[in-house]
This record gives structure tokens, sequence and C-alpha cells, in this order.
């Protein structure tokens, strides 16, 4: 019995339109449902309205770069993971967008079959946490109804 894949709500943000493109194609082939932004302003004008499992977020942008971006989503949608998507000269940026709460790097160009591994853990983590949380707030009501002692 095959089991029913249900698709990562992906966010791809890159300031280079043809990568976003290209990128996006790719993970839908694969089964993914997934947006493309062109900066980090609207990838956060994005996550206010769309419910997204994992950003896809290119280090180098003008404007409000990935780190910063990185942060604000943290900030403001703290369940949302982040995979940074770097070149080889921002390598110790990535590591420091780990630290910051991203969930992990890729070298541009990205090798695909990483990238899908990364993308499958990273929204295990977050259904995890999601869950944790429900898990906690249930408790919480039960308590407060004083059914637990």
């Amino acid at each position: 019995m095959r089991m029913i894949k249900i698709p990562i709500r992906i966010l791809v943000v890159d300031d280079e339109e043809d990568f976003v493109e290209m990128f996006s194609l790719r993970l839908r082939e694969a089964g993914e449902k997934v947006m493309g932004a062109y900066s980090g302003r609207e990838c956060m004008e994005i996550l206010e309205k769309e419910d997204i499992d994992v950003v896809i977020l290119d280090i180098l942008m003008p404007g409000m770069d990935g780190i910063q971006t990185l942060k604000e989503i943290k900030r403001r949608f703290p369940l949302v993971e982040v995979i940074m998507l770097t070149g080889h000269g921002t390598t110790e940026t990535a590591v420091q967008g780990m630290k910051l709460g991203a969930f992990d790097y890729l070298l541009k160009p990205a090798d695909f079959k990483e990238l899908m591994e990364k993308l499958e853990s990273a929204r295990k983590r977050k259904e995890d946490q999601e869950e944790r949380i429900r898990k906690a707030e249930a408790r919480l009501l039960l308590r407060k109804s004083g059914d637990i002692f």
C-alpha cells in the first residue's frame, strides 16, 4: 500500500526570477505546493496571507537580505522552517542563519535530492512542534477545568 504524500507548502525567495521559476517548477513536478517571492519584503507579505511550511531563502538579496528576512520570519512566524540558500562565499552567513533559527542551509547550485530530504525533515520538525503545542494547549485547558491534579 502506497502512502499518500501530503505536499509541503514551500515559499521560494530569491531576487533571481529565473531561479525562482525553474526551482518552483521542479518542486511542483515533485508534488509540492510552491509559491515564489523576489524579495524579503514580498516574502513577509506572502507569509501574512498564506500557510507556509518551509521557506527556501536566498542569503544575498538587495534591500532586505536573507539574514534580515530570516530574523523577521522567526520573530513573526516562529514555526515556519527556513532553509538558507547560499553561494560558496556566504557559507559562514548560512551557519550564522542556523544560529538564528534557520533549519539548515543548501549550497547553490542546489542538489535536488538533498533539497528534498531537507524539505521533508524541515516539514516534519514543524509538524512535531505544532503537535507539542496542541498537546500543551490541551493540558492547559484540562488544568483550567480542574480535571487534572
